[in-house]
């Protein structure tokens, strides 16, 4: 009878068993299922290293961090794995020290250029006549470094760098104007946090479509978050993304254009080099606005007689013939102009610096096929980043370093919907400078820009909607360089100047506030 009970036992907790491991496989099989594109989630990693920089003959010691933080969503569930690199200055108060979060645009690009090119502790060293010689490149020790005046914290955005989604998340969960932005928020709002920077004047700093995630972010910052910053740069920016589409029946970026194709134009000997430069691109911005925008906004009632004298001003200024004018219809998209303009000697014009030229044999093509600049520069600071976050910062991992490219189907669509329009953030900027009114703006330029031109900028602070007591918060600076004007390096020295005037006035100069003990 024992054994018979002991049998019995025996055979019900088999058969609980083999019930218990059917179901758990079915369940596992659904998840399976359910989640097949589940990406593993692994902790989060921190590596930290000290170093040593010389800036202005004084040597400075510096705190590495090259880090991932997990990025959850509404369900506290983790969705996201953001990789960042921030430096820090051990031996200065951290509370009341300034500290700057800084990114490049894309949609999609890494923090690569603004990182290694102009304020990060390493630069990479390209030839200032555009060319670069193949490797080994020339990795050396920043002049341009922003650590004697800010904490710096490099973002890499989801996609992008070490940067991806993770567990059950989609890059449609960071990749759209608001959704990079609600992203963004939570990694600074945990940065801050996390490190204590509550009372620590900040700054946000962006690059191309870095500016245009900067007005987001702020307002977002500050409404959402609570967190009032005390200014923001923008480099090479877009706000309002009419200005630069050439879309079928909208005249603006024609105008917004034309002081750059003509700077473009002198620069290259196709017409004089004017005597006085400022007084000229005035004279040039006048027209554009005036005489110009005057013919284009009367489309097809504009007189003959008017569009004679403006093809003929517009040829003197751009160095295109009347006759391709004529063609034109008086209207010559970027990558029109960059074609044309040296076509008889056989080059195309780059459109992030228009001051390089590259070879070209597609003298047919009626748009530039390729931009000297980036072709120039891009493999140097691909390489550059690789090496240095493995080989000096210590950051361990076999993912691929996304430069650019990551983000695919980018969501331009905010709010509820409604009709599709340009993007123009500029409303979100006005929106965070009446909230918090001690806000400053500092806008850099460069006057050869064929991807963010300058005039595009001033047309859209111009018509921004902001108080006119508000107007003496914005500042904008210009350099007789590109889109990346750091990438020459009396160019990138002016930058810094800049920036570091900004950060300490808008701080209140707190950033040498010497740490206790």
């Amino acid at each position: 009878m024992y054994r018979i009970r002991n049998l019995a036992l025996l055979m019900l907790i088999a058969s609980v068993a083999i019930v218990s491991h059917a179901a758990f496989a079915q369940s596992t099989e659904g998840d399976t299922k359910k989640n097949e594109d589940w990406i593993p989630i692994g902790p989060e990693k921190s590596v930290v290293t000290e170093h040593t920089i010389t800036l202005n003959g004084r040597a400075i010691k510096y705190t590495a961090t090259a880090a991932t933080m997990h990025l959850k969503d509404d369900k506290d569930k983790t969705t996201g794995s953001l990789y960042y690199t921030a430096y820090t200055r051990p031996d200065l108060a951290a509370a009341n020290r300034p500290v700057a979060f800084i990114y490049n645009g894309g949609p999609g690009s890494a923090s690569m250029w603004l990182h290694m090119g102009a304020f990060g502790p390493k630069r990479i060293v390209v030839n200032p006549d555009g060319s670069t010689p193949p490797p080994p490149y020339n990795l050396q020790p920043n002049p341009g470094s922003l650590i004697d005046a800010t904490d710096m914290v490099f973002i890499d955005p989801i996609g992008t760098g070490f940067s991806k989604v993770v567990g059950d998340g989609k890059g449609k969960d960071y990749w759209g104007i608001d959704e990079d932005a609600a992203s963004l928020t939570q990694f600074i709002s945990q940065y801050i946090t996390r490190n204590k920077r509550w009372n620590s004047p900040k700054f946000l700093i962006g690059e191309s479509y870095g500016t245009t995630r900067s007005a987001v972010l702020v307002n977002r910052l500050q409404s959402r978050a609570g967190m009032d910053f005390n200014g923001v740069v923008l480099i090479s920016s877009v706000l309002d993304f009419e200005t630069l589409l050439f879309a079928d029946g909208h005249d603006t970026s024609y105008i917004t254009f034309l002081p750059t194709y003509a700077i473009t134009a002198a620069y290259h000997g196709v017409i004089d080099w004017p005597q006085d430069l400022d007084a000229w691109l005035d004279e040039v911005r006048s027209f554009a606005i005036g005489d110009y925008a005057h013919v284009l906004m009367q489309g097809a009632a504009a007189s003959e007689a008017d569009i004679a004298a403006v093809r003929a001003k517009l040829s003197k200024y751009t160095g295109l013939s009347e006759e391709y004018l004529t063609r034109a219809n008086l209207r010559v998209e970027a990558g029109q102009f960059r074609a044309e303009l040296q076509r008889m000697e056989g080059r195309v014009t780059s459109r992030l610096d228009a001051r390089y030229e590259g070879l070209t044999n597609q003298l047919l093509r009626e748009s530039a096929p390729y931009d000297p600049q980036s072709t120039a520069i891009g493999g140097a600071y691909t390489s550059a980043i690789n090496q240095y976050l493995r080989d000096e910062l210590n950051f361990e991992t076999t993912d691929l370093y996304r430069t650019g490219g990551g983000t695919s189907g980018w969501n331009w669509q905010r709010g509820n919907g409604g009709w599709v329009a340009a993007t123009n953030v500029a409303p979100d900027l006005a929106q965070a400078m009446i909230r918090n009114p001690n806000l400053k703006v500092q806008v850099e330029n460069g006057y050869y820009d064929l991807a963010t031109p300058f005039f595009a900028t001033e047309w859209t602070f111009d018509h921004m909607n902001l108080p006119a007591e508000l107007r003496k918060n914005i500042k904008q600076n210009y350099y007789e360089a590109g889109h990346m004007m750091y990438v020459r390096e009396e160019d990138l020295m002016k930058l810094r100047e800049n920036v570091v005037t900004f950060i300490e006035e808008a701080s209140g100069k707190m950033a040498v506030t010497p740490a206790k003990g």
